[in-house]
C-alpha cells in the first residue's frame, strides 16, 4: 500500500510545471519514501495498538521524510515545502491508519482461529 500511495503522492508533482521533467524520479522517490513509512508504521502497529497513535506516528514520519525531500532544491533551484510536505504527511497518516486497522483485523482473525 505504501508504494502505491507514495506513487500517487509523487504524481501530485505534475501540478507543479517546473518539476514535470523530473516526474519519473519523483514518483519513484515518493513510492520508496512511502514504502519505508509504511514498514515503520507496520512495526509500530505491532507494538502499539492505538489507531490515533498510529495515525500520529505515520503522519510524523511522513512529514519528516517529506521535509528531507523538500529541503533539497528542485531542478529550478526552488524549494517546494508545502507542495511536498502536505501530501507526504497525508500519505503517512493514511499508512498509519491502515497499519493499525490491518493489525486489529489480523489480531481478531487470529483470536477467532
Amino acid at each position: 500500500m505504501g508504494v502505491v500511495l507514495g506513487a500517487m503522492d509523487g504524481l501530485s508533482a505534475w501540478l507543479t510545471p517546473a518539476v514535470r521533467t523530473a516526474i519519473v524520479s519523483i514518483v519513484i522517490g515518493g513510492a520508496f519514501k512511502s514504502a519505508i513509512v509504511g514498514l515503520c508504521a507496520g512495526f509500530f502497529a505491532r507494538r502499539v495498538h492505538s489507531t490515533p497513535m498510529g495515525i500520529l506516528f505515520g503522519g510524523a514520519l511522513g512529514v519528516l521524510f517529506a521535509f528531507g525531500i523538500a529541503s533539497m532544491p528542485a531542478i529550478d533551484g526552488n524549494h517546494y515545502y508545502v507542495s511536498i510536505m502536505v501530501p507526504g504527511t497525508l500519505a503517512g497518516m493514511i499508512l498509519g491508519w491502515a497499519t493499525q486497522t490491518h493489525a486489529e483485523a489480523a489480531k481478531s482473525r487470529a483470536a477467532g482461529a
